[in-house]
Order: structure tokens, then sequence, then C-alpha cells
């Protein structure tokens, strides 16, 4: 019993509908590093920008005190006219009073006073300011600024002013996180959902589908136009299962005729008569033209790739074609009747020849003698149209949507020679020229099949010409591109 691959998937089983992976956490951390990064500098900067604020109310504050302590030692001064006889105690008081140690000196630089709480250290927070009375330099005083008064202010309120911008922070860093977690995996999760549904189909697994996802639009239209190429793969391997089915269908009768006849013969049972032989011939005929409907339906499957186009006339095509069926039609005792008008068109004319004959040849196999066929061909609402219409038995409807299938045979097809490739050669051949094929029929009343192609531009009722030649960059005047 073979072993079977650990991440094989059986047909049918359900995909596993994966959540926010490896991709959706590397999504996550970019989004909250862009996030964070953007925080922090915004964080920085508002706490820059503040403190420098606030630095300059401080020493705005400071020295408008040292100011005001300055005055009032000039003014105790000029009360004795000399700093000996001079009453500092209340600038010292001041200074205490707004949070400061003073020291006082006179023009000399010999202090007169200073503050209990004065040291001579270097401080942060002290400043200096030149007392003057009259219009004289009379000396100077320092204030050093204790934590307690404004240098503490100034330290408290920065702190209060960094608390609420790291906390702002950290909460805009936690909702970046949420936010980039749920973002992330609404991204993530249709991806790893269509890399589940690959990987199935990869298995083995031609049922696996990404159905419908929820996310960003361009992910669920990915999803759709996965579903939409599973769907198309799947139907090409049911068409190429029943064309081999169909093909070994039609393969196995004449085979198992000639078969018959061959070994009848000899064993001695039945004598190879000339009978005998023009029928193991017939059968012989049988297959080889079921070998070239074959060649011709590959044929016209790759027409896309290897038509040859140019201008030509599809009432010419037409008539070619009729002409060349004038033998059969007499044979068959059908009429033909023609109503050609000029529709020129850029198309293969051999490919295009090879519709119209298809076409004129399934109406006079299914047109009883007596009956008539009617081709017609002319420019209709801007399009070049092709009609083939006959008197035949015509077409049930339960036989309509299957007419253009491979080997489809319809009830009324026991007594007629073919494969049933015609119409299926047609609409390969119709489509690769960028046309549409419709078929219409009433059982008893006869059968229509419409060809329309495009107009050749710059025809009557056709598009507007494409620029010259020569303006578009192609070769010589009168040389179609190609």
């Amino acid at each position: 019993m073979p072993k079977r691959r650990p991440d094989a998937r059986q047909p049918g089983q359900l995909v596993r509908h994966a959540g926010a992976g490896p991709v959706g956490l590397r999504l996550a951390l970019a989004f909250v590093s862009v996030a964070l990064a953007a925080v922090a500098l915004l964080a920085g900067l508002t706490a820059y920008y503040d403190s420098a604020d606030v630095s300059h109310l401080a020493n705005r504050q400071q020295h408008q005190l040292t100011q005001a302590v300055s005055l009032a030692a000039g003014a105790v001064w000029d009360r004795t006219d000399s700093w000996s006889h001079a009453r500092l105690s209340p600038v010292l008081d001041l200074a205490d009073q707004v949070g400061a140690d003073v020291q006082v000196k006179d023009s000399a630089g010999q202090v007169v006073a200073v503050s209990a709480g004065y040291t001579a250290e270097p401080a942060d927070h002290a400043m200096t300011q030149v007392v003057t009375m009259r219009g004289q330099h009379i000396g100077e005083v320092t204030l050093r600024f204790k934590d307690t008064g404004v240098a503490g202010t100034h330290g408290m309120l920065r702190q209060h002013l960094f608390r609420p911008i790291i906390g702002a922070a950290g909460a805009a860093a936690l909702l970046a996180l949420l936010v980039a977690l749920a973002v992330s995996r609404r991204i993530s999760s249709p991806v790893a959902r269509l890399i589940n549904v690959v990987r199935a189909m990869g298995h083995g697994d031609r049922t696996a589908r990404a159905g419908k996802v929820s996310g960003p639009g361009e992910l669920r239209d990915l999803a759709a136009a996965f579903d939409q190429m599973a769907d198309s793969l799947a139907l090409q391997e049911r068409l190429r299962r029943h064309l081999v089915a169909d093909v070994a269908h039609e393969l196995r009768t004449p085979i198992a005729v000639l078969q018959a006849g061959h070994e009848a013969m000899l064993d001695g049972v039945a004598e190879p008569t000339p009978e005998q032989l023009a029928s193991l011939r017939d059968e012989v005929l049988r297959l080889a033209r079921i070998v070239d409907d074959l060649r011709d339906l590959a044929s016209a499957e790759a027409a896309t790739l290897q038509i040859d186009q140019r201008p030509c006339d599809l009432a010419d095509l037409a008539a070619t074609a009729a002409a060349r069926l004038n033998g059969p039609l007499a044979a068959a005792g059908v009429t033909l009747h023609r109503e050609l008008a000029a529709a020129p068109v850029l198309g293969d004319p051999v490919r295009l020849q090879a519709v119209i004959t298809n076409l004129l040849t399934n109406a006079v196999k299914f047109t009883p003698a007596g009956g008539s066929v009617t081709i017609s061909a002319g420019p209709r609402d801007g399009k070049a149209v092709l009609q083939v219409s006959d008197t035949g038995s015509g077409i049930s409807p339960d036989d309509l949507p299957h007419v253009f299938e491979r080997f489809f045979r319809g009830r009324h097809s026991a007594g007629v020679t073919g494969s049933g490739i015609g119409l299926t050669v047609v609409a390969e051949l119709v489509h690769a020229h960028r046309g549409k094929v419709d078929l219409s029929s009433q059982p008893g009343r006869g059968t229509t099949v419409t060809v329309t192609l495009p107009l050749l531009a710059g025809s009557p009722g056709g598009p507007a010409p494409a620029p010259t030649a020569q303006a578009a960059g192609a070769g010589p005047a009168g040389e179609p591109r190609r």
C-alpha cells in the first residue's frame, strides 16, 4: 500500500483558514515600528520645544526677580549714599521670599551683605545684576535660586510636561499595536488562505477554492480571479477527458468492423469478395475522416497563434466556397441562393473559407432533395455578417445548447455522415478572428447560422482607419502591418 504524503490532501477536503502567520507578524511589526518612530519623533519634538519654552519662561522670571532685588538694593543705598550704613536686611528678606540666596557687593567688589545659605561654589541657577543709581555703578547683586523656588518650579513644570507626553506616547504605541494587528490580520489572512488553496491544488485537490474572502478589494479580486482560473482549468480537464472518451468511442466502431471483417476472411468464414472489401474500405475512409477532423480541430484551436491576417472580402470568400460545392449541391438536389454584398474584414482567407465551407457542407447534409440553402454576406450595424440558412430538418431545442461541442451529433444525425466536429471548428476559428457565431433553428423548418466579424477599419460602415504606416513607424506605404 503506497504511503500518502504527510501534506497531501484528499479531494473535496476543506482548505484550512489560516490566521495571521509570519506575514501578518511581519506586517504588524512593520506597522508598530513606523508608529513608534512617529510617536517617538513627535514626543521628542514636543518635549524639546516645551522644555525650551519652560526654560525661557523660567529664565525670564529669574531675570526679572534679579532686577527687582537689584532695584531694592539700590533704593537702600540711596537712603545713606553708601553701603557701610545701608540696612540691607529687606533685600535679603526679599531674596528669601522668591526662593533665592543673595550676595551684595560694592563697586570695588567687596561683599557688603550675603544670605546665610549663600555659598561660593558655582550654582546652576545664578544670576548677577549691576546696581546703578543716577547713572553711577555702585555695586552688583548675585542671586542663587534654590530648588524650592523658581528653579524648583521650573523642574516640576518639566516633569509635569514630560509625564503626559510619555503617557500619550505609550497609549499611541499600544493603539498602533492593536491597529497593526487588526490590519495585518485583515491583509495576511486572505493571502494565507490563497497559499493554502494553491498548495492544495498542487497536491492534486482540483476542488480547492478560495471562496469569498474578507479583506481589501484587491485581495478579494485576486481570490475571485484565482477561483475563475481554477474553474477554467477544471473545465479544460473535463473537456480533455471527454475528448479522449469521444475519440475512443468514434474509433471503436470502424476498428471493430475492420477487425471482425479481417478475422472472418482469415478464418475462412467470409470470402474476400469485392463487396466485402468495399465495406472494409468504407471503414478505412471513415477512420481517415475522423483523423482529418481531429487534425482540423487541433489546427482550429491553435488558430490564434497561426492566423495570417490580411484584408479580404467576406463576400468573395463566400462566393468561392459556394462555387467549390456546386457538384455536391447538384448531387444532393439542393438549390443554393446567394445574397452577397462587399464586407471587407481583416482575417485569414484560408481559415475563413474553411468556416464557410463547413457551414455550407452542414447545411447540405441536413437539407433533403428539393430544399434550398441561402448564403448571404454584407455589412450590418457596423459589422461584417455572414449567414447560412437551410430548409432542412432543423435541430431540436434539447440539442441546441450542445451543437458546438466536440463530437456531438443530434438525434437527426443518425443517417448523416460526419464526426460532429464541424461546428466546433467553426466556433474556434470565428473566435480566433475576434468574432462570434450564433445558431437558431426550428425542427422541420431549417437552421440559420450567423457569423459576425469586425469590419475592416476604414471601410464603409467600419471603424475609423488607423494611422498610416509611416506615421506609426511601420514599413513602406501599402505594406500591411502584422
